[in-house]
C-alpha cells in the first residue's frame, strides 16, 4: 500500500481554509480517484516538538492507494481539475511525498 501526503507548510502571512479542504476538496479529490483511493485522511497541525513551538505543517492531506500504478492511473485524468482548486482554500504550495506504508 502506498501513502499519499500533501504537506502545506505553516508559514506566516499565508492563508488555509480548512473547512473548505476538509467538506469540498478532499471529497471532491476521492470522488475523482474512485474505487483506487482506499482511504483519506486530513490532519491540522497543531504544535511542533518544543513545548510552545509552531507546528511545521499548517494541513496535510493523506489518500491511500494499493500500489503507485493505481495512483498514477486515477490521478493523471484529474491531475488539472484537481490542482486548479488548490487557490479555492490556500495560497501555501504544497509538497508531496509518496511513501510506501510498512505497518
Amino acid at each position: 500500500m502506498i501513502k499519499v501526503s500533501v504537506m502545506y507548510a505553516n508559514e506566516d502571512g499565508k492563508s488555509f481554509d480548512m473547512d473548505y479542504y476538509c467538506n469540498s476538496h478532499m471529497p471532491m479529490v476521492q470522488g475523482k480517484m474512485g474505487d483506487a483511493c482506499l482511504n483519506i485522511a486530513v490532519e491540522e497541525g497543531l504544535g511542533g516538538g518544543a513545548p510552545g513551538a509552531p507546528a511545521t505543517y499548517a494541513a496535510m492531506g493523506h489518500l491511500y492507494f494499493e500500489s503507485l500504478d493505481s495512483f498514477q492511473a486515477a490521478f493523471g485524468p484529474h491531475a488539472e481539475d484537481i490542482m486548479a482548486d488548490i487557490p479555492n482554500y490556500t495560497d501555501i504550495e504544497p509538497v508531496i511525498q509518496i511513501s510506501d506504508v510498512k505497518i
